[in-house]
């Protein structure tokens, strides 16, 4: 039996709804099911009564809630009992970071905090965004850092977590120059000559940003998929080696664009390939269960009261 099944339940208990649970704890309804009836079968009974709307606990149901309630507060009591024996843990403020925010933004917002915070000690941890939400939801960070766009929303409970917006960043198509100094692949390309795209891998949050782009491009846009990665790094590499277009946040290729080793691939009259999005910092609300981290709850404070800032 697993802890994340327990907070599931716990989850279903409360909304009452398998597809408002599946949307607060980041799984698909399918998977979310399943692991509510791998409970089932670990507890050897039926827990939940699938005739009623909305979703009711049997008997055993309301047992099982009400005790896990009480095993979950002991682990989080556990938890912070074993972090309050490391004096040291209390300086350092744990990042969930998604990948291509690792790369570009941190760094420098760091450095920048640095010169306006003051020093602070720091642990990264660079995931994909579905894993780095998730480290926030289990109570395995301080701060979640990741992108926002409206029709991209986190689906975190505002009503359990907080943010600040700590600045924007824009996605757009790029390319190596040619010998000119031109785009080697202007967009929007031919019907019958589609320009070589490296794409994101299926699910990667700026995969579906870069699609809503293409979706809402003022004219047909013809690309022929050649590479892709979840990572916008890995695509950066392949389009300074020339191996097609590649929609990138302009964090990660400013320092290119300035050396002109990359240059915008959609030319200035065809209209706006691009799309900004905001760099979000997220956290759980204090809830008197287990205190944050002095040194986080002193960061979060300068970050709330309108510090924010982009590096």
């Amino acid at each position: 039996m697993e802890t994340k099944w327990l907070e599931d339940f716990v989850s279903l208990a409360e909304t009452r709804s398998f597809s408002r649970s599946a949307q607060l704890r980041h799984v698909t309804q399918p998977a979310f099911s399943r692991r509510i009836q791998a409970l089932e079968a670990w507890a050897g009974t039926d827990l939940v009564d699938r005739s009623s709307y909305p979703t009711r606990l049997t008997p055993a149901g309301e047992t099982l809630y009400s005790q896990s309630l009480e095993m979950l507060q002991s682990l989080q009591t556990t938890r912070a009992m074993l972090r309050g024996h490391s004096a040291a843990g209390q300086d350092v403020i744990e990042f969930a970071v998604p990948h291509t925010l690792a790369f570009t933004f941190f760094p420098a917002w760091v450095s920048s905090l640095r010169e306006k915070f003051g020093p602070i000690k720091s642990r990264l941890i660079a995931l994909n965004v579905h894993d780095a939400v998730m480290r926030l939801v289990e109570g395995g960070c301080d701060v979640l850092i990741a992108y926002h766009h409206a029709s991209q929303p986190l689906q975190l409970d505002a009503d359990r977590y907080e943010m600040v917006t700590l600045g924007q960043e824009v996605l757009a198509p790029y390319c190596r120059p040619d010998a000119a100094g031109e785009p080697m692949f202007k967009l929007p390309g031919r019907a019958g000559q589609p320009l070589p795209y490296l794409g994101y891998a299926p699910g990667a949050y700026l995969g579906r940003v870069t699609d809503l782009i293409l979706k809402q491009a003022p004219t047909a846009i013809h690309l022929d998929r050649v590479y892709e990665t979840d990572m916008a790094e890995g695509l950066k590499v392949m389009a300074l080696e020339g191996h097609g277009v590649a929609f990138l946040p302009h964090s990660a290729v400013k320092k290119e664009l300035r050396s002109r080793r990359l240059v915008p691939a959609a030319p200035p009259g065809l209209g706006s390939l691009e799309l900004a999005m905001d760099i979000r910092a997220y956290r759980e609300k204090p809830s008197g269960r287990e205190a944050p981290k002095r040194t986080a709850q002193a960061l979060w404070a300068y970050l709330a009261s309108g510090h924010a800032g982009t590096a």
